[in-house]
């Protein structure tokens, strides 16, 4: 028998539309927004409610979850800040068809080795506007966030942003299968306790590092996601 033909390479993949992420038109920084921020941390630390992923378990969603992060009234000021900055008049949480939706208001707690920065961004059809809180005084400052941008062959950059009829990030590219190299940070935004960093979600983004070995160590945050 002739030997197996080798892996056919993968073809190139679409280049995405660019838009340079703009402080205030598409992406807001928000400091000290709970004023009972280190009340918040000590209630999620006790936690024992925890869903665990990778290392743990054979999930491919890196660390520990908990639902909900924080309570009616924290998530309403929250709320009041968001619609203040982007000027949306509702937000709501949008579910699928199938009847489910996004870990809104979900408590995350990533360590040091246990993911890396995986740029993607979150389904159009489930939210317009995604957001983390920051909820560890002493993660450095690299254990934020970044917005990225495709790096093509060549030396070139491809764009950011995924648009319609594409829901996502793997629809846009047409696969789930991207190369490590694809992508590149251009916009990043330091890690700050009590900090909410709120963005457009269809803007390609990753948290750009994680810390710590124990559960007081580790990057924790609050994610929220909103249609508007």
């Amino acid at each position: 028998m002739p030997p197996p033909s080798p892996p056919r390479p993968p073809a190139a993949l679409p280049v995405l539309p660019y838009r340079k992420p703009t402080k205030g038109r598409d992406y807001w920084v928000l400091d000290d927004v709970l004023p009972d921020v280190d009340a918040v941390r000590q209630r999620c630390l006790a936690k024992d409610d925890w869903v665990e992923g990778y290392p743990y378990t054979s999930e491919t969603w890196p660390g520990l979850r908990a639902m909900p992060g924080l309570e009616p009234g924290e998530l309403a000021r929250i709320e009041r800040l968001v619609k203040k900055a982007t000027g949306a008049r509702e937000l709501w949480v949008q579910r699928a068809p199938g009847g489910g939706t996004l870990n809104h208001n979900c408590v995350q707690v990533v360590g040091e080795g246990e993911s890396e920065p995986r740029p993607h961004t979150d389904s159009r059809a489930l939210c317009r506007y995604a957001a983390v809180l920051y909820l560890n005084p002493g993660a450095p400052k690299d254990c934020g966030t970044a917005f990225y941008r495709q790096s093509l062959p060549g030396g070139r950059l491809g764009g950011n942003i995924v648009q319609a009829p594409h829901t996502n990030l793997v629809e846009a590219l047409g696969t789930r299968y991207v190369p490590a190299d694809h992508f590149e940070e251009d916009v990043r935004v330091p890690h700050r306790y009590n900090r909410l960093l709120l963005y457009h979600a269809n803007l390609v983004h990753s948290a750009t590092g994680y810390t710590g070995r124990t559960l007081e160590e580790k990057r924790m945050t609050v994610v929220f996601f909103w249609m508007a």
